[in-house]
């Protein structure tokens, strides 16, 4: 069976790691390096989070204008997403969702990029946008209507967004080496990066 062991350019910046069982945790304590046997199929080799003390910025940025008018049935809705200049690569398959509040009965929005829906039942704005560039910025806006007579809600909704970047990975971990033992065929080694959102929120 093949023995492997992967190395990393900057493993300082990983913090609170936990590993498969087939890691080498002695190993790793001492050098810094994951030695290891893979175990059959597709398996998560390691977890982790990067510390406080090292800073990872947004991908993208969301200008965003939500109103609901006093003592009105309407209200208006307005979000742009952009990606951030200095990441150089391209940000796809983005989704944008949005907890409207109870009293909204419908949204008549417009967008200039992707397709909406509006779940009326559950409250639920989705926008899937896809991927954006620099030079056009999709936008979403349009008109909310509220229930008639109801007091104008308290707080205004949080926007989830979900995305991903290919071959990048914004914590800045990168790998150094792998080296097989234990075979005599000469194996194919690449990295694929992938960035993923997790609970990505931006307050209105």
């Amino acid at each position: 069976m093949p023995d492997l062991t992967l190395s990393f350019m900057n493993p300082r910046l990983l913090d609170d790691v936990s590993f498969h069982p087939c890691v080498r945790f002695k190993r790793w304590e001492s050098e810094r390096v994951l030695s290891f046997i893979p175990p059959d199929g597709n398996f998560r080799l390691m977890s982790y989070r990067v510390s406080s003390q090292n800073l990872v910025a947004i991908p993208v940025y969301v200008k965003h204008s939500i109103v609901f008018q006093e003592n009105s049935s309407s209200g208006r809705f307005d979000v742009t997403v952009g990606p951030k200049q200095n990441m150089g690569k391209t940000v796809e398959s983005i989704v944008l969702t949005v907890h409207m509040p109870k009293a909204v009965l419908n949204m008549n929005l417009a967008p200039t990029q992707g397709t909406y829906t509006f779940d009326p039942v559950n409250k639920v704005l989705t926008w899937d946008i896809g991927k954006i560039t620099t030079q056009k910025l999709p936008n979403l806006k349009g008109s909310v209507s509220l229930q008639s007579g109801a007091p104008k809600p308290e707080e205004n909704p949080s926007l989830n967004i979900n995305f991903k970047i290919q071959q990048c990975a914004i914590s800045g971990l990168k790998v150094n080496r792998l080296d097989m033992y234990g075979e005599k065929y000469k194996p194919f080694k690449g990295v694929k990066y992938l960035t993923k959102a997790g609970k990505f929120q931006v307050r209105t």
